[in-house]
This record gives structure tokens, C-alpha cells and sequence, in this order.
């Protein structure tokens, strides 16, 4: 699916009542997911553990 086409889906879903700066939150939210995945399939991921070990390292300083 191009980014036109995405884009185009994503519009159609959204309410006729958006404003523009929900309607940029929607695609930057898209962006971010699919960037994730892409950054996913080409570097692999992180376990489960070690995905707890972060999120809690973060909890306990605040930063990330």
C-alpha cells in the first residue's frame, strides 16, 4: 500500500467533525507504527525480558 493510499484509508475512517491538527496526529501516529515495523524487519527486535528490564530501568529514572 503506497503512503497515498494510506493516507486516503486513514481519511475515509476519521470522523467528518476532524481538525486538521487531529487529522496530523492521526498520520504521525501511522508514520511512527509503520517506521516501527520497518525498523523491526530489517534490525529484529528485542525480547520480552529485555523489554521489561528497559521499561523498568525508565520507571525508575524517568528518562529513557
Amino acid at each position: 500500500m503506497s503512503t497515498k493510499e494510506i493516507v486516503a484509508d486513514l481519511l475515509e475512517r476519521l470522523p467528518e467533525g476532524v481538525t486538521l491538527h487531529e487529522v496530523a496526529r492521526e498520520i504521525e501516529f501511522v508514520a511512527a507504527v509503520r517506521e516501527g515495523f520497518e525498523s523491526y524487519e530489517k534490525e529484529g527486535g528485542i525480547g520480552t525480558e529485555e523489554a521489561r528490564a528497559r521499561i523498568s530501568s525508565w520507571a525508575k529514572t524517568g528518562t529513557k
